[in-house]
């Protein structure tokens, strides 16, 4: 199959922008609880309902237009995922400007290149920090800025000083603003992560947006209701957060907000939501942290049985969501009852005790870990999509889960295959154009988007993921190797952060495996040694021969997967700095070409 389409569930006629949102819900269910926000000096989480909410939003509108913002004003937000970044994006298209997220880890240099590109009059900072870079970099622009100003309520030009400044415009005048923006009118500029090359400005539009809202919302509506909560905690400046985000006001699902992730583990006890979003880490580290703690109790290998037993559960299940025939196997379901009273039911009240549904994106899901989850009782569904696709263009959906793959197209939404295997996306969440038309030159094709990615569909018209098209490798005996397989296998083992084959133009493949800081360490700890942290900007080999020992099984493990030319005769373990965003994009994935320039002797090595 090259090509599948999912028709749209809902229509768009009606809304005229993306505040039609929030101004229907508000109408429909002015008390419901819409967000919970957290008390910092008590740690108790205050609920604020639809109602209270657009009240919010209309008041930081009408500040935002006593500053003289215009329609079409772009309004830059740099700040941690919180409360008010809702607020502040919600006010922004209420007053008629358009939002231009930045990542609150975003260099200085990052954050000159953004506000200037984007044309930036007012910012919004996160912390009296980035409020001083968003000023300084209003400074350096020749657009007639109208200041930066912070969520920091302990200082002054907060959002409650422009809340102040606006009560003079009247409701009529906001209302008129408010509804000035038509469904083709850009709503968002979101700059890409450069992975591969420099960052792109996405002009994302108010159709994009209502689109994708609306037409998942009916998709997912058994996970996303009024009787569901979540907890937001990926960066609001990714389209994902944003639209998940919309997705739920627009469906009434309550959202708390977390600024460090390192935190939700040990917040979901109180919050008990029934559907998390993240990435696959957070899903690995969640189960090598079981695995952990039950070595430590001595029960390592009552584990491993409990672990197989949940991936062959989880394996069971999918057979019969596709409608196979399943034999009864009256061993599996016992153990899977003993394991279920010792593991499963604990792993499941870590996560809140309510979690139905597990959304997994913006990395490949290992299969095993994906058929572990669903053996204990937490379905993940995993998805496909871009900043340019308006964040998921393909999701698996309930009862209809396949592991391995990425879903069908969401409604509304195409995807077809080239004949060199590239994924290509066309339908409503796809953006017409990034804001530099030079970056439109061989970014479509018959109307279509050109993804970068490569994959194949099922008879089923689901997508596999099958490596990125930038990202393959050409060996010197010719040979073109697409290293997704290999590197997501060995990235499976908890000490594994990233895996990166090389062998461009080499006569055999080899590899860098960058620890995991965290997970390395406890390691050590636990084998008695030390592993030496690597310098700022540096990517150093560490050479411990128990460590190699243990990572060599992950290779050998990865390279029994795929054929043997595409198999790794050599790697070298090294640390690296995960926080330097030179080398690590906000949304934690490897800058491949920075990896291998920094790193250029240590893969020199590897052929000596």
């Amino acid at each position: 199959m090259l090509e599948s389409s999912t028709p749209p569930l809902a229509a768009l006629d009606g809304y005229r922008n993306v505040t039609d949102l929030l101004v229907a819900r508000a109408a429909a269910a002015p008390g419901h609880v819409a967000f919970e926000v957290e008390d910092p000096s008590t740690g108790s989480w205050r609920p604020i309902t639809t109602r209270g909410f657009e009240e919010e939003v209309r008041a930081l509108a009408k500040g935002f237009m006593a500053q003289d913002i215009q329609a079409g004003d772009p309004i830059a937000i740099m700040a941690p995922t919180r409360y008010e970044w809702a607020v502040a994006d919600l006010a922004a298209w209420f007053a008629g400007a358009v939002v231009v997220p930045i990542y609150e880890t975003s260099s200085p240099s990052q954050v000159n290149a953004i506000v200037a590109d984007a044309d930036v009059r007012l910012a919004i900072g996160g912390t009296a920090e980035h409020t001083a870079l968003l000023r300084d970099a209003l400074a350096k622009t020749n657009t007639v800025t109208l200041g930066a100003w912070t969520m920091d309520a302990e200082t002054t030009g907060t959002l409650a000083d422009l809340v102040a400044g606006g009560v003079g415009v009247t409701d009529e005048e906001l209302e008129a603003r408010r509804t000035t923006a038509t469904q083709d009118d850009p709503a968002t500029i979101v700059y890409t992560s450069g992975t591969t090359g420099e960052p792109k400005g996405v002009v994302l539009s108010h159709r994009n947006f209502l689109g994708q809202v609306l037409n998942i919302a009916a998709a997912y509506s058994e996970i996303v209701n009024e009787d569901g909560n979540t907890v937001i905690f990926l960066p609001l400046a990714h389209v994902l957060a944003r639209g998940l985000q919309l997705i739920c006001l627009a469906s009434g699902m309550r959202i708390a907000h977390l600024s460090d992730p390192s935190t939700v583990v040990a917040t979901l006890d109180t919050l008990r939501p029934t559907f998390l979003v993240v990435v696959p880490r957070v899903l690995q580290k969640i189960r090598a942290a079981a695995a952990g703690k039950a070595a430590d109790k001595g029960l390592a290998g009552v584990w491993a049985k409990a672990e197989a037993t949940a991936i062959a559960w989880g394996r069971r299940a999918e057979r019969i969501d596709a409608g196979r025939r399943i034999a009864r196997n009256r061993g599996l379901r016992v153990r899977h009852r003993v394991f279920d009273a010792l593991f499963y039911r604990r792993l499941r009240t870590v996560m809140g005790g309510r979690v139905g549904y597990i959304l997994s994106g913006g990395a490949a899901l290992d299969t095993e870990l994906s058929l572990f989850f669903r053996g204990i009782g937490v379905p993940v569904i995993e998805g496909y999509g871009l900043t340019e696709t308006t964040a998921p263009l393909t999701g698996n959906l309930p009862g209809r889960i396949a592991s391995g793959s990425v879903g069908s197209p969401l409604p509304g939404l195409t995807v077809r295959i080239s004949d060199e295997g590239e994924v290509l996306a066309r339908g409503l969440g796809v953006f017409s154009g990034y804001r530099n038309p030079a970056h439109d030159e061989g970014a479509f094709v018959d109307g279509f988007f050109r993804t970068g990615d490569l994959g194949r569909l099922d008879e089923q018209g689901r997508l596999i993921l099958e490596g990125r098209l930038k990202d393959v490798i050409v060996t010197s005996n010719g040979k073109t190797i697409v290293p997704t397989r290999w590197e997501s296998a060995v990235e499976a083992n908890p000490l594994v952060s990233h895996a990166v084959m090389v062998g461009e133009g080499k006569p055999y493949l080899s590899a860098l495996l960058v620890l995991d800081p965290e997970q390395a360490r406890a390691w050590a700890a636990a084998e008695g040694t030390s592993i030496p942290v690597a310098a700022p900007s540096d990517i150093r080999a560490v050479n411990d021969p128990a460590l190699r020992a243990h990572l060599q099984r992950a290779v050998d493990a990865a390279n029994a997967l795929v054929a043997r030319s595409e198999q790794v005769r050599r790697f070298s373990v090294v640390f690296a700095d995960l926080d330097d965003r030179g080398l690590v994009t906000p949304t934690m994935k490897l800058k491949r070409n920075v990896v291998l320039d920094r790193a250029a002797v240590t893969v020199e090595d590897l052929y000596l």
